[in-house]
């Protein structure tokens, strides 16, 4: 009897082994779908319109194309009622015309005193939010361990990501989201204990977080974001081995399920538009 069940566990293990094996085998790179609704609120038409002749779905899907999944991740634009929201759940990233329309009203009229485009202060949180629910997609496909809050994991994967690309891109991603991380701060009431409960961490803190991680992968390129950010000092000194942290767990944890190789050409590309490209603007 014993011997049999030995045999039974054996042919057990080896099963289950060779799901495994084909499970993983089974990742493979291009596995991004793209659904452009059309919106039910003709106030969003325009920004439907704008998105699908700039092919920005299409561009998102060809950026995530190094990364490797087992079946297809689902890249939605669409209304959500009056929600202005972007999440992630059962393979699909849902992006909210409401989120997009709520990001226009951060727009400033012109460049800012530090430098920062208009047309930045939309791209940057509107790319930041699709891959920190990527971030999210990744951690569920591959059952990735997670220390510490998964929004703030997603945070930092996300910053990570687009800190591969080209510098002067990375750098306006990078600065137009810490523009709208902080003009949210000033518009909203200091948090109380109910947002400190959240599971995302407040706009202060995101922002800080974000400039630090930034500073801490290119000192040079990011010199003034901790003094835009409001970063202290003592915080300051240590971004680089903060940034050191994030790399080493992204290199362990992402990066076998990465092609490399389709990753070094598809990140090295420009994807943004131009600095002084014409953006949707609220209606007055």
């Amino acid at each position: 009897m014993m011997k049999k069940n030995l045999a039974l566990a054996g042919i057990g293990m080896i099963v289950l082994t060779a799901l495994t094996t084909t499970a993983f085998a089974a990742a493979k790179t291009n596995q991004v779908t793209i659904e452009y609704v059309p919106p039910k609120n003709p106030a969003h038409q325009p920004i439907y319109d704008l998105l699908k002749e700039r092919h920005s779905l299409e561009n998102l899907q060809e950026f995530l194309s190094p990364f490797k999944l087992q079946w297809p991740l689902k890249l939605l634009l669409t209304g959500c009622d009056g929600e202005a929201d972007a999440m992630y759940s059962d393979d699909v990233i849902t992006i909210c015309y409401e989120y997009i329309e709520d990001l226009q009203q951060y727009m400033p009229a012109e460049t800012t005193a530090a430098g920062i485009e208009p047309v930045d202060t939309l791209v940057g949180p509107f790319v930041d939010t699709v891959l920190h629910e990527f971030a999210h997609a990744l951690f569920d496909y591959h059952d990735i361990p997670i220390l510490g809050r998964e929004e703030d994991a997603a945070d930092q994967v996300s910053a990570h990501i687009y800190l591969q690309t080209d510098k002067e891109e990375s750098r306006r991603l990078i600065m137009g989201t810490v523009y709208t991380y902080l003009l949210e701060v000033e518009d909203t009431d200091p948090p109380d204990m109910q947002e400190y409960a959240d599971e995302h961490s407040t706009s202060e803190q995101r922002a800080i977080n974000l400039a630090c991680q930034a500073y801490g992968a290119d000192p040079k390129l990011f010199s003034d974001l901790p003094a835009l950010a409001k970063v202290p000092q003592y915080r300051v000194d240590i971004c680089e081995e903060e940034y050191e942290i994030i790399s080493h767990a992204y290199q362990t944890l992402i990066v076998p399920h990465i092609d490399l190789q389709l990753a070094n050409k598809v990140f090295k590309r420009n994807w943004l538009p131009e600095k002084k490209s014409p953006m949707l603007r609220p209606q007055p």
